[in-house]
């Protein structure tokens, strides 16, 4: 069937918290498209009120198996039932895999800027944090990030016991090459950590680019590895709460299940009965989806190039979350709360991405074109009168 991502479905009063806690501001911020999901997704899930029981849920065969299949499939990837952990949240898996791996007082490594949640997982886990800078260029004005070898090596403490990995990433869109995702995999082994990869967006990829999970680099990696995916960013079903992670290392795995014991619900039978359609009947949705996101990325740089002077973005090569620099823009004070106030839209506080991204902020463009233009159109008009 064919899919209509212009039309933008009424969320304010549906206890939506990307419309609601802003107030009347647009609201371009939380990675939640404005996309109503697959209708394989919607069609299983009316069947499955209808049968009327809510009790306590177990992941289908089916469901196992078709996860199994998918990641044979796409990845080539050898991947069996008990090495498969069904999860009710990915961010929980982070604090998961803290909690599994090292003791108390050992360090966690991630690279900055970063999703929220892996600079605060090490914390409530009882690990110290330590942090690695992405390099970032300026591309005829895009920026356009990577990593240092030596700086991330050297960021690397006798403490460190656990690298988390965002790929692709969120905040900057970079779908990591096999070659950049080789030398992380070096300088991991040659340390001794476990690498825990965070690949929920890795469905999301645009320009026809295609995923490699971190572990299927080799088997020596896949051993040391911890794979976090879900259907949730995907098919825009984040609020169901399914996840799974993928352990190969049978030890890390046991480790993995202990440190959730008593402390992690099992995934709800609605989340489940949606991921299931998802995976195995929103294929169809999803190859309509990702050119949509594509050319909602070209107007969105386009604009930024010709009316936002003084803001550089990135190319998202994943994801629809945009990552803009507005240092240059003349800005007093922080942009996030610049153009709540005086464009009213609301995007995510880059300062809240981890050090040196105070003056930045993060864009979701997973919306209907004429909102993304209706939000744009508001910032320039912000810049033009301050």
């Amino acid at each position: 069937m064919d899919y209509h991502f212009d039309h933008l479905p009424v969320r304010r009063g549906t206890d939506s918290l990307k419309w609601q806690r802003y107030g009347a501001a647009l609201p371009l911020w939380v990675a939640d498209m404005d996309f109503t999901a697959p209708q394989p997704v919607l069609t299983a899930l009316h069947q499955r009120i209808d049968h009327g029981i809510f009790g306590y849920g177990a992941p289908p065969d089916t469901l196992t198996e078709t996860l199994c299949a998918r990641m044979a499939d796409l990845y080539q990837w050898t991947v069996t039932p008990e090495q498969i952990v069904y999860l009710p949240g990915l961010v929980c898996g982070l604090n998961i895999a803290c909690r599994a791996v090292g003791e108390p007082g050992d360090a966690v490594l991630v690279q900055t800027p970063i999703y929220p949640p892996f600079l605060s997982a090490p914390l409530y886990q009882d690990r110290q944090l330590i942090t690695a800078e992405l390099t970032v260029e300026n591309r005829n004005g895009r920026l356009f990030y990577t990593f240092d070898d030596a700086v991330f090596a050297k960021a690397i403490s006798p403490e460190t016991r656990l690298f988390i990995l965002c790929h692709p990433h969120n905040p900057v869109g970079r779908s990591f090459s096999i070659d950049e995702l080789s030398r992380l995999a070096d300088i991991c082994e040659q340390h001794d950590l476990v690498i825990c990869s965070d690949e929920i967006h890795c469905d999301l990829l645009l320009d026809g680019q295609r995923h490699s999970p971190f572990a299927t680099l080799s088997p020596e990696i896949a051993q040391r590895c911890i794979t976090l995916m879900a259907p949730s960013k995907t098919f825009n079903i984040a609020g169901l709460g399914a996840s799974f992670a993928i352990i190969q290392n049978p030890e890390l795995r046991q480790r993995f299940k202990h440190a959730m014991r008593g402390i992690v619900p099992d995934v709800n039978v609605i989340a489940l009965t949606a991921a299931l359609a998802a995976y195995q009947h929103g294929s169809d949705w999803l190859q309509q989806l990702l050119p949509y996101l594509a050319t909602n990325r070209e107007v969105l740089m386009n604009y930024v190039d010709q009316h936002l002077p003084g803001i550089h973005i990135t190319k998202p090569e994943a994801t629809y979350l945009a990552w803009l620099d507005c240092r240059e823009a003349g800005i007093a004070g922080n942009p996030h709360e610049f153009f709540i106030q005086n464009a009213g839209v609301a995007m995510n506080d880059g300062a809240t991405f981890g050090p040196s991204s105070e003056g930045f902020i993060r864009l979701n463009f997973g919306c209907p074109r004429a909102t993304l233009l209706d939000g744009l159109e508001r910032m320039r008009v912000a810049l033009t009168a301050q």
